[in-house]
C-alpha cells in the first residue's frame, strides 16, 4: 500500500462515526461527579482552582471508560493521583524552561513506555502528560500549586466514590465477556449444522478468560452466576466440532447427520439461554424443545463410534450448563468447575495495585532493548512533545500547549491508530473550538455559565466517546475552551490560532512515524513462525495424551492450547496493523499470508478434534503416537525457524512417523483409534498446505475437508 492510499484509509477511519450502544447512566454519573467537583472548587477556592480540580475529575472519569477488568474506582484513583503529582512537579519546574524540559522529556518517555503494561495504562499516562501542560499554567505560587494538586486528586476521589455509591451494571464488563463467550459457542453450534467445518474465533473465550482473573477482594464479591460457565464452554467447543466433522464424527449424510444437527441446535439454544441470563442477571429460561432433544433416548441407537462418544459428552456438558444456570450445587462446586478447565492458577488471580507496580516496572524495563516497538514509540512521542512545546512557546499565539497536547493525545505505537487519530483530532478540534469560541464571544458567559457549559460538553463526551474519535475530540476541545474561560482565560486566542497549533502537533506526530517508524509488516514472518511453533506444541501435547494416557495430565494440553491461542491472536493483530502500512510485503504477500493462516487454523482444528476424545487414564496406550508427537515438536520448531528465514518448511519427519505408525499397525494386525489416526493425517495435510502457501504453490482450498479452520 502506498503512502497516499494509507493516508486516505487512516483519515477515513479517524473521521468515521459509528452507531454504538450508549450508556447514559454512566455518562450522567461521570458528569455529576465533574459538576460536584467544580461546584466545590467555585464555592471554596474560586474559578482557577475549580478548573484544575475539574481536569482531575474529567480525566478520572475517562479512565473508568477504558477497557480494563480492574475495578473502576481504582482506575479513577490512579488517574487522579498521577495527574496531581504531574501537575505539582510540572509547576515547580515550569518557571525554568530547561528544567521543565528535562521533566517533560522524562515524564513523556515514561508515558510512552507505559504502553508496555497495556492500552489502559498507556492512555492514562499519555493523558496525564497532555493535561499537565494545561494545568501547570493555572497556579501562581507553590502553595497554590499544592492546593491545585490536592483538588485534582480530590476529583479522582469523587469519581471513585460515586462509582461505589451508585454502581451501574456492577460486574457488567465481566458479565458481557462471559455471555459473549457462550453466545459465540451457540453461534458456532448453529453454523456447524450447515457447515461441518465452520470457523470459530477463539477471541471471545480468551476475553472471558481474561475477565475471570480477579483480585482477592473481587473474588469475595463475585456473583455466583459468573462461576462455572466458562469452564464448561471451553470443554464444549471441541466436542461440538468433533460431533459435526465428517472425518471423526457423524457421517456427512444419513440419520446420524440428522441427529447430530438436532443436538447442535439444542446446544445452541441452551447456550444462548445461559448467555442471556448471565448478561442481564436474570433467571435462565431453557427452551423446552432443546431439553427434549437432549433427553431423547434413541441417541445411542442412532449414533455410532466417535460420534456417539461426542454426543454423550455434549449431553453431559450441557447438563452442567443447565445445572449451573438453575443455581444447583454449592458455590464451591461452581468455583471448582470453573478452575478445572484452566489449570494455570496464577493467571486466574489478578494482583492488587501495589503488587502490580513491580510487575509493570519490570515490563517497562524489558522494553528497553533495540528493536522494541514500545521503545521506538517512547522515543517518538518524547521527541514530538518536546519539539512541539518549544514551537508553541516560540510562536506568538500564546497557549502553546495546544501543539504538544494534541501530539501526545493522538500518538500510539501503531501507524494506523496514530494517523487515524491525528485526522480525527484535527477535525474534532476545528468543530469543538469553533462552536465554543462562537458561544463565548456571543454570550460572554461568566464563571458559573462557563462551568455549566463545560459540564455539558463533558456529558456529551462520556455519552458519545465510543461512537468515534472525532466526536469525542470535538467535545473535549469545547470543554477545554469553556473551562479555561471559567478560570478567567482571556479570549484573545482565535479559532485559527488554536487550530494551527493543533495542526502543528498532529503533523509532528505523523512526521515522527514516517521518520522513525516501527512497521509491523517486516515482523509478520516472525509472528507466523511463533504461531506455527505454538500450534505444533499444542498438537503434540494432544497426541502425547494418546501415547501414554496415565502419564500426562490435561494441564499440558491446556497450557499448550492457551499459548497457541495467544500466538494466533498476536498474528491476527499484527496482520490488522500491517494492513494499512505503506510498506511492501518483503517476502510475504497478502495471498501467502491468508493461505498460511488458513493452514495453521486447520492445524489447530485437527488438534481440537483429537482433544474432544482424549482417552481416560486407564485407556490402552498408543506407542506410535509418542513418536509422532516428538516429530511434530521438532519439525514445527525447525519449521518456525525456516519461516523466519524466508524458507518453506518440509515435513519429512512427520510423514515418516506416520508411515512407521501404519507399518506397526499392519504388523500387529490391528487398527489404531480412528480419531487419533485420522487426526494425525489431518495434521500432516495442514502442515503441507502451510508449506505450499509459503512457496507460492498453494492450490484451491478444500471446501469439505475435515481439517477446516479452528
Amino acid at each position: 500500500m502506498g503512502w497516499l492510499r494509507a493516508l486516505r484509509e487512516t483519515a477515513r477511519s479517524g473521521l468515521t462515526i459509528e452507531r454504538r450502544r450508549l450508556e447514559p447512566l454512566i455518562a450522567i454519573r461521570g458528569a455529576a461527579g465533574l459538576a460536584l467537583v467544580i461546584g466545590v472548587g467555585l464555592a471554596f477556592f474560586g474559578p482557577v482552582v475549580a478548573a484544575s480540580s475539574a481536569f482531575g475529575a474529567f480525566q478520572a472519569a475517562i479512565a473508568t471508560f477504558q477497557r480494563s477488568w480492574r475495578p473502576r474506582p481504582v482506575l479513577a484513583l490512579v488517574s487522579g493521583a498521577s495527574l496531581a503529582v504531574s501537575t505539582f512537579l510540572g509547576y515547580l519546574t515550569g518557571v525554568h524552561l530547561p528544567l521543565f524540559m528535562v521533566l517533560l522529556v522524562l515524564w513523556t518517555f515514561l508515558a510512552g513506555l507505559a504502553w508496555a503494561a497495556g492500552p489502559t495504562g498507556g492512555i492514562i499516562a499519555a493523558s496525564n502528560v497532555g493535561i499537565m501542560l494545561v494545568t501547570i499554567t493555572l497556579p501562581t505560587s507553590v502553595a497554590q500549586a499544592s492546593l491545585h494538586a490536592v483538588m485534582i486528586a480530590f476529583g479522582g476521589v469523587v469519581q471513585a466514590a460515586l462509582i461505589v455509591l451508585f454502581p451501574v451494571r456492577r460486574w457488567g464488563a465481566q458479565r458481557d465477556a462471559l455471555a459473549g463467550a457462550l453466545a459465540a459457542e451457540a453461534d458456532y453450534a448453529r453454523r456447524l449444522r450447515h457447515d461441518p467445518v465452520a470457523t470459530f474465533d477463539p477471541v471471545p473465550l480468551m476475553t472471558a478468560r481474561s475477565a475471570a482473573a480477579v483480585t482477592p477482594r473481587q473474588a469475595r464479591h463475585r456473583p455466583a452466576e459468573l462461576h462455572g460457565f466458562r469452564g464448561v464452554a471451553e470443554r464444549i467447543r471441541p466436542v461440538l466440532a468433533s460431533l459435526a466433522d465428517p472425518a471423526v464424527g457423524a457421517p456427512a449424510e444419513g440419520p446420524e447427520r440428522d441427529r447430530a444437527r438436532e443436538l447442535l441446535a439444542a446446544a445452541a439454544s441452551v447456550l444462548d439461554a445461559a448467555a442471556g441470563a448471565i448478561r442481564h442477571g436474570t433467571p435462565v429460561r431453557l427452551p423446552a424443545p432443546a431439553i427434549a432433544a437432549l433427553k431423547t433416548p434413541d441417541t445411542g441407537a442412532i449414533l455410532t463410534g466417535s460420534a456417539r462418544r461426542a454426543a454423550r459428552r455434549l449431553s453431559a456438558l450441557l447438563a452442567d450448563v443447565i445445572e449451573t444456570a438453575e443455581g444447583d450445587g454449592t458455590k464451591e462446586d461452581r468455583v471448582e468447575a470453573d478452575e478445572a478447565a484452566d489449570t494455570i492458577a496464577p493467571h486466574r488471580r489478578r494482583p492488587t495495585l501495589l503488587r502490580l507496580v513491580p510487575v509493570v516496572l519490570r515490563t517497562m524495563r524489558a522494553e528497553l532493548r533495540p528493536g522494541s516497538p514500545i521503545l521506538r514509540h517512547a522515543v517518538r512521542v518524547t521527541a514530538v512533545v518536546a519539539v512541539g512545546y518549544l514551537i508553541g512557546v516560540a510562536l506568538p499565539f500564546g497557549h502553546g500547549y495546544w501543539a504538544p497536547m494534541a501530539a501526545i493525545m493522538v500518538m500510539r505505537p501503531e501507524f494506523a491508530q496514530t494517523y487515524a487519530r491525528a485526522a480525527g483530532r484535527f477535525g474534532g478540534t476545528i468543530v469543538g473550538v469553533f462552536v465554543a469560541t462562537v458561544i463565548v464571544r456571543t454570550v460572554h458567559p461568566g464563571a458559573g455559565p462557563a462551568a455549566a457549559l463545560a459540564v455539558g460538553c463533558a456529558l456529551l463526551m462520556y455519552l458519545l466517546m465510543r461512537t468515534g474519535y472525532v466526536v469525542g475530540q470535538a467535545c473535549v476541545s469545547a470543554y477545554v475552551v469553556f473551562l479555561l474561560g471559567m478560570a478567567g482565560d482571556v479570549w484573545s486566542q482565535t479559532v485559527a490560532e488554536r487550530v494551527v497549533l493543533t495542526l502543528v502537533g498532529g503533523l509532528l506526530a505523523m512526521i515522527s512515524y514516517a521518520v522513525y517508524p516501527a512497521w509491523e509488516t517486516p515482523r509478520l514472518r516472525n509472528r507466523l513462525g511463533d504461531w506455527l511453533a505454538a500450534g505444533g506444541r499444542y498438537a503434540a501435547a494432544v497426541v502425547d495424551q494418546y501415547a501414554d494416557p496415565g502419564e500426562r495430565g490435561p494441564e499440558d494440553v491446556r497450557a499448550a492450547l492457551l499459548a497457541s491461542r495467544e500466538a494466533r491472536v498476536a498474528w491476527q493483530e499484527a496482520v490488522a496493523r500491517a494492513q494499512h502500512e505503506p510498506v511492501r510485503h518483503r517476502g510475504l504477500s497478502r495471498t501467502a499470508a491468508e493461505d498460511a493462516q488458513h493452514a495453521l487454523a486447520q492445524l489447530g482444528r485437527a488438534g481440537m478434534l483429537m482433544e474432544a476424545h482424549l482417552p481416560e487414564g486407564d485407556a490402552a496406550p498408543v506407542p506410535a503416537a509418542a513418536q509422532l508427537a516428538a516429530a511434530l515438536r521438532r519439525a514445527t520448531e525447525r519449521g518456525a525457524k525456516e519461516v523466519r528465514e524466508r524458507r518453506a518448511p518440509h515435513w519429512d519427519a512427520v510423514r515418516e512417523a506416520l508411515e512407521r505408525w501404519d507399518e506397526e499397525d499392519r504388523q500387529r494386525g490391528r487398527t489404531s483409534d480412528p480419531v487419533v489416526r485420522n487426526g494425525a493425517g489431518l495434521l500432516l495435510e495442514s502442515l503441507e498446505e502451510f508449506s505450499q502457501a509459503l512457496d507460492g504453490s498453494a492450490g484451491p482450498r478444500p471446501e469439505t475437508s475435515g481439517a477446516g479452520r479452528s
